[in-house]
């Protein structure tokens, strides 16, 4: 099996442009709304964000495409080139490099403007990306087309890349576009979703049945070896001379923008690593479950698919059981979601009424609680050797599952001040003891609130209660 396997993408690249800001007022000259932008990122889209994928699992890449003679070009020149990608592109004067901007304002997308060519790339441009692909070829594992319809694919071009492949004993993984896919014919498979099955194919999916014909005549059209439609949260699924279906394993979908480029490139990965096609499958439906939990073009590493694949086996409660690096990846996405997170922590022995009380107060002043637990070594530091009663894992279980708690972490530090400098918490809550006192980590929160316990609940107190035998 190849640890990186080398991967050829052909197809649309493009710059995914993005403008931040917020809107608080109405235009004096039309009735829009004025955007205040406050910061501007861009990323790698179209093919690129194959690319990006392919990336992030190890692969050695190198993709082919046509662009202008233009300052967009040039920059994305520079992306793949940060991310260590061998980039053939072919210029055309006329052409303008894709670049789709959108103006989003508090988390909401308020526009998209495109700058861009949809035409067919020249013959002559034909005949260069030919050149390069044939010479590329029979030096990788796979070939990844990835097909946008902004005319770098053009019909003869396709046909003729999949034939030069198809000699030289490589398989041909393409993301289709329009209704003709015998353009892609003699591909290994395609990976068109379900909407784009049905027009394709001109079969309305609404059951096993009818899910079968539509894979079988896109096999007889493009002569695949294997049919697959994406099915969004009902998964993905094949024919090959059965159906066979993974349901997704998605806990949580957020955003499902790049997600078919994800499964694309996880899907070309196994395949060029020497995988079946079901396992190849089933890595695919990981890797889609990754992405859609997160916001935006996104892509997935195998340490996270692994993680994402250990999680999945957990139970709904230890799911909100989370490392210190899967909590930040988790307040990284409630930060652009705009919620408002809250945080406190503490030993948590004995779960009792006053706790509780207390956690149902602090997860009040925000829409997430974040609830750092302290490690068995840390309790004994503050409470004495006889002490915790319960084991971290066990606290941890037993709070999770509280309505209050989205989030337990365990840490080991004295303080929990490298901790809450890694979730900046909008609200820092701590018990009513603290009045008067300094509270760790009030200089990284924007506010800091005192709960008042419970009048005679005390962890203390029930373990005395045990002890005296008064129960």
């Amino acid at each position: 099996m190849h640890n990186s396997p080398k991967v050829l993408v052909v197809g649309d690249l493009m710059i995914d442009h993005y403008l931040w800001g917020s809107a608080n007022r109405i235009s004096p000259e039309a009735p829009v709304q004025v955007v205040d932008i406050d910061k501007e990122t861009t990323v790698l889209g179209g093919a690129g964000n194959v690319v990006n994928n392919l990336r992030a699992l190890g692969c050695e890449v190198s993709v082919i495409s046509v662009v202008g003679d233009d300052d967009v070009a040039h920059e994305l020149k520079s992306m793949l080139d940060a991310i260590d990608t061998k980039s053939y592109l072919v210029k055309e004067d006329e052409r303008k490099t894709s670049k789709k901007s959108r103006i989003i304002a508090s988390h909401s997308q308020v526009v998209r403007y495109d700058k861009e060519s949809k035409e067919n790339i020249t013959k002559s441009s034909e005949s260069e990306v030919l050149k390069n692909f044939s010479t590329l070829c029979a030096e990788v594992d796979i070939v990844l087309l990835s097909d946008y319809g902004k005319g770098v694919l053009t019909t003869s071009l396709t046909k003729d890349i999949i034939n030069i492949a198809k000699s030289k004993n490589k398989k041909v993984l393409v993301d289709p576009k329009g209704l003709d896919y015998s353009k892609y014919s003699g591909a290994y498979l395609l990976t068109p979703n379900k909407k784009e099955a049905q027009e394709a194919s001109g079969i309305n999916i609404t059951d096993d049945n009818s899910l079968v014909d539509a894979l079988k005549k896109l096999k007889d059209v493009a002569k695949l070896d294997i049919s697959l439609i994406t099915l969004s949260e009902d998964g993905i699924a094949i024919f090959d001379d059965k159906l066979i279906m993974r349901p997704t394993v998605a806990r949580e979908v957020y955003d499902v923008t790049g997600a078919g480029d994800t499964v694309l490139a996880s899907l070309g990965y196994s395949l060029a690593s020497g995988k079946d096609i079901v396992s190849a499958l089933e890595f695919a439906n990981l890797a889609a479950g990754v992405v859609v939990g997160k916001l935006g073009s996104a892509t997935a590493t195998i340490d996270e698919i692994e993680h994402y694949r250990a999680s999945i086996n957990k139970t709904s409660i230890d799911a909100h059981i989370k490392s210190f690096e899967e909590l930040k990846i988790q307040v990284e996405r409630l930060k652009k979601l705009g919620k408002k997170i809250v945080f406190t922590n503490g030993c948590f022995d004995i779960l009792h009424r006053g706790h509780v009380s207390y956690l149902d107060i602090a997860k009040s002043y925000g829409d997430v609680l974040i609830l750092g637990l302290n490690s068995d070594a840390s309790v004994r530091k503050l409470k004495g050797e006889s002490r915790p009663i319960n084991s971290e894992e066990d606290r941890a279980f037993v709070l999770s599952a509280l309505e209050s708690v989205d989030f337990v972490t365990v840490f080991s530090d004295e303080t929990p001040y490298e901790l809450i400098k890694m979730v900046e918490p909008d609200v820092l809550v701590k018990g009513g003891d603290y009045e008067g006192k300094e509270v760790v980590g009030s200089d990284i929160a924007r506010e800091v609130k005192l709960v008042q316990f419970v009048d005679g609940k005390s962890t203390t107190k029930t373990i005395a209660k045990i002890q005296s035998c008064e129960c």
